[in-house]
């Protein structure tokens, strides 16, 4: 763990959830945490907890909707560490339901969210990677997309835009840039709480109630790949629980 002490990592939707527990667990590893999301409540609650374990952590509020928000993110980062090591673009939202249903705000709100908020955060935090000649980008995507479901064509379409674009910037990188894609399955979050669709949504929280995993699983493997040397790239991480389909 001796390489996650010192970096500076940048996380969206860091209020809750994934998020939260990413940062948390990689501030008692010795990073200086940058969160980032909209509800500013529960992001100084988070930045108290860690601030109590002895870590290092500040905020902005932001909106991945919103491509100046992302640009303050990493700006953030910069101006009171001097620097940005990693970006974990996490937030996330999903609005599950047959495409005849034509649920057409909902598919532009995860192609908002899902797609654009993560090539916003990608297009914040390459300059400054580029300048330093080193960054790691990490991507929290899904097992949606891996394996196509009904009524989730639009939602796993814009997890495996990332995964394309992902492996598109590996390859077109020189290395000094390394790219992550960390898919999660059923994990123990508020992430249900946002789906409009009354049946998907108790479908959902059903199955988390059944056999979710501990969000800590997932910042487990986000250590994992941000504390690697600076030679190695851990480039997919599939995260699930055991009981999942």
């Amino acid at each position: 763990m001796e390489n996650i002490k010192g970096k500076v990592v940048a996380i969206t939707g860091a209020s809750s959830g994934m998020g939260k527990a990413i940062a948390i667990a990689l501030a008692k590893n010795g990073a200086k945490v940058v969160l980032g999301a909209r509800r500013t409540a529960e992001l100084q609650q988070v930045i108290e907890e860690i601030k109590c374990e002895g870590g290092e952590a500040t905020f902005s509020q932001i909106d991945v909707k919103n491509k100046a928000d992302l640009t303050r993110l990493v700006n953030t980062a910069v101006k009171q560490y001097r620097k940005l090591d990693v970006i974990v673009n996490n937030a996330g939202i999903s609005q599950l339901s047959r495409i005849d249903e034509l649920d057409i705000k909902g598919w532009e709100e995860m192609i908002d969210i899902n797609l654009k908020g993560v090539l916003y955060g990608m297009a914040a935090a390459i300059p400054i990677f580029k300048q330093q000649q080193s960054g790691h980008i990490v991507n929290i995507i899904s097992t949606s997309g891996i394996k196509i479901l009904p009524t989730q064509g639009v939602y796993a379409g814009t997890k495996n835009a990332i995964r394309t674009i992902a492996e598109a910037f590996r390859q077109e990188s020189d290395g000094n840039i390394r790219i992550t894609g960390i898919s999660p399955g059923f994990v123990k979050t508020d992430f249900a709480n946002n789906i409009k669709n009354a049946e998907m949504k108790t479908a959902i929280q059903k199955g988390m109630e059944q056999i979710a995993i501990n969000p800590l699983a997932i910042a487990n493997a986000a250590i994992y790949a941000i504390s690697q040397p600076e030679d190695v790239e851990i480039g997919d991480i599939v995260i699930r629980p055991s009981k999942q389909n």
